[in-house]
């Protein structure tokens, strides 16, 4: 059997040059049209109950250099992060050295929970953040989500991975890192 059994699709679009962030589900009515871009995360679980999320943007035409440049800022943002998710690694040093990294660029600290572990509850302890005194342990299944928003840009990528050995895993999907531009 596949399939899920519960998630959440939240998404909402916007015309190019005003950010399109994660509303609230009563927020979402607006309908797309050519040109606007749109934000999607899902965060399902699948079979045997296990969650996974992923977040892509997606343009109804052609992307803005500003919306491409702020996605590859946080697909290198994603990778900072996962050169650290490691056994033994302290949650509050990755979260610390995200910010770091951050500011290091001239953007913004993260404000929201931007890593986590996930298994049968979509939000699970470890949580990258400053607070969290947990360490990482091999196989664990982490989403990595780095985001910030302008007032013209929301930028976000979403994936998961396993905690191994040797470092983070491979992907656990095979969607394209990248901004969806479609005609």
């Amino acid at each position: 059997m596949t399939g899920t059994e519960q998630g959440l699709f939240l998404g909402s679009s916007a015309a190019l040059g005003q950010a399109s962030w994660f509303p609230h589900r009563h927020q979402q009515a607006r309908t797309p049209k050519p040109g606007d871009h749109f934000t999607l995360l899902i965060e399902n679980n699948g079979p045997g109950g296990f969650y996974t999320e992923i977040a892509r943007t997606v343009v109804l035409g052609k992307a803005s250099n500003e919306l491409i440049d702020g996605f590859e800022s946080m697909k290198e943002a994603q990778a900072h992060t996962l050169s650290l998710l490691k056994p033994g690694t302290a949650c509050a040093e990755i979260a610390q050295s995200h910010d770091a990294y951050m500011r290091a660029r001239g953007l913004p600290p993260e404000l929201r929970l931007y890593a986590h572990g996930q298994g049968y509850d979509l939000v699970e302890r470890p949580l990258i953040r400053a607070d969290e005194t947990m360490t990482l342990d091999e196989h664990m299944n982490l989403a990595v989500h780095p985001g910030y928003e302008t007032p013209s840009i929301f930028a976000v990528i979403c994936d998961n991975y396993f905690v191994e050995a040797a470092g983070p895993s491979a992907c656990l999907h095979n969607t394209p890192k990248q901004v969806f531009e479609l005609a």
